[in-house]
C-alpha cells in the first residue's frame, strides 16, 4: 500500500480506535467474478444484527499442551469437518464403546453389502472404533469428546495388517458444563457432531446412532454474525507458528449470478487493530467485535467504494482456522483447538435449545 494510503487511513481510524496502538494498513482484494457491481447494491445499509449474540464471550485460558498430550488431536487437525447438532443420547455409555463399535462394523457392512453389491465381491471389511478423546475435556461435570473412525480393509491390506480410515466423527461437548446440569437422567448430551468422510457413510452412521440412542441430527450452520465473532477472535489468537492472512469472503445478494469477493488483510495488521480494540485481555465483547468489522468495512470503501456492509460475510480464514457458513470447518493448530470447540459447541447448544 502506497505511504498516501497508510496515511490516510491512519487518520480516519484513529477517531475510532481509542487505545494508543497499532492500525491495520494492509489488505488484498480478489473478485472470483470479474463483473461490476449494482450501483444499487452499493447503496444498501446494514442493519445492526450484532444484537442477536452474547454482550461477551470469555476465552478459554487452557494451555495448548492439553490438547497436544494426546495423539488422536492430530487426526482433528487439516481436515474440513461438517458441523451438525445432536440432541441428548439415550442410555450412552462409555462403558460400552467397545461394544458398540463391533455392533456399527456389523451394520455399516450389512447395509454396505444391500446397497452396493459390488463391494462384496472386493470382500471389503469395515472396522468401527468408538474412543474417548480425554484431551478435549477441560473440566470434570464436562463430558467426554468420542471420537468415531471407520477403517476400510480388504484381503489384500489385512494381510499387511494394514488398513485406511475413510469416515471420521466427532461427538464433543468441550466447555459445555452448563448444559449438563439440565439433562434429565439416563440421557448423555455430546451436542455437537463433527463429521469428516462421505455422505453415504455419514448417512449409515447417523441412523444407527438415532436407532440405538434415541438422539435426532441437525447441520449446524454459522451465521454471519458468529462468523464476524470468529474473524474477531481468531487473529487475536497468539500464534507460534507461520500467519497466514485474515480472509474475509463475502457474497453479494440480489445478483442474477453468483458474486463473490474476497478481503484478506495482512495478519500484522489484523492483529494491531484487534489489540487496539480489544479492552480486556481473555474477553471478547459484542461491541468489539462490531467496530472490528466496522473498521475492516470503512476501510474497504475508502479505497473501492464498495459497502461491504450490505454483502454477506460467509467465509472466515485465519492461522487458526477457517469456517464457512453451510457449516464447513477445517482446524489448523492443536495449540487453540480446544477454544475453537468450545465456540462451536456454545453455537450447537443454542441451536438445540
Amino acid at each position: 500500500m502506497a505511504e498516501a494510503q497508510r496515511q490516510e487511513m491512519n487518520t480516519s481510524d484513529s477517531r475510532r480506535v481509542t487505545p494508543a496502538g497499532r492500525k491495520a494498513t494492509d489488505h488484498g482484494v480478489n473478485f472470483t467474478n470479474t463483473v461490476h457491481l449494482s450501483r444499487g447494491i452499493v447503496s444498501l445499509r446494514r442493519a445492526n444484527v450484532f444484537s442477536q449474540t452474547p454482550a461477551k464471550r470469555v476465552v478459554p485460558q487452557i494451555l495448548h499442551e492439553q490438547a497436544m498430550a494426546d495423539p488422536q488431536t492430530d487426526l482433528l487437525l487439516g481436515k474440513q469437518w461438517t458441523l451438525y447438532t445432536v440432541t441428548p443420547l439415550y442410555k450412552f455409555s462409555y462403558e460400552q464403546l467397545q461394544s458398540y463399535s463391533k455392533q456399527l462394523s456389523l451394520f455399516v457392512a450389512s447395509q454396505k453389502q444391500k446397497r452396493l453389491a459390488l463391494e462384496a465381491d472386493l470382500d471389503l471389511t469395515y472396522i468401527v472404533k468408538f474412543s474417548v478423546v480425554s484431551a478435549l475435556k477441560t473440566m470434570e461435570r464436562e463430558q467426554a469428546s468420542v471420537l468415531i473412525q471407520i477403517t476400510e480393509t480388504s484381503q489384500v491390506t489385512a494381510e499387511n495388517k494394514g488398513g485406511k480410515t475413510i469416515w471420521m466423527g466427532l461427538f464433543c461437548c468441550t466447555r459445555g458444563e452448563d448444559i449438563v446440569e439440565t439433562v434429565m437422567e439416563d440421557f448423555t448430551c455430546l451436542p455437537l457432531f463433527l463429521v469428516h468422510g462421505t455422505k453415504s457413510l455419514s448417512d449409515l452412521v447417523e441412523e444407527w446412532l438415532q436407532q440405538t440412542f434415541d438422539c435426532c441430527f441437525g447441520p449446524l450452520r454459522i451465521s454471519s454474525i458468529s462468523l464476524a465473532w470468529m474473524a474477531a477472535m481468531w487473529t487475536g489468537f497468539t500464534v507460534d507458528k507461520y500467519t497466514a492472512a485474515t480472509e474475509l469472503t463475502f457474497s453479494v445478494p440480489c445478483t442474477p449470478y453468483p458474486l463473490d469477493i474476497s478481503y484478506a488483510i495482512h495478519p500484522e495488521d489484523a492483529k494491531a487493530l484487534w489489540e487496539s480494540i480489544q479492552s480486556t485481555e481473555g474477553e471478547v465483547r459484542q461491541e468489539e467485535v462490531e467496530l472490528f468489522m466496522e473498521c475492516l468495512y470503512n476501510h474497504f470503501h475508502r479505497h473501492f467504494k464498495i459497502h461491504l456492509s450490505a454483502t454477506k460475510l460467509v467465509k472466515v480464514s485465519t492461522s487458526v482456522a477457517s469456517a464457512h457458513s453451510s457449516g464447513k470447518i477445517t482446524i489448523l493448530l492443536s495449540q487453540h483447538l480446544i477454544r475453537v470447540l468450545s465456540l462451536l459447541t456454545e453455537l450447537a447448544i443454542s441451536t438445540i435449545r
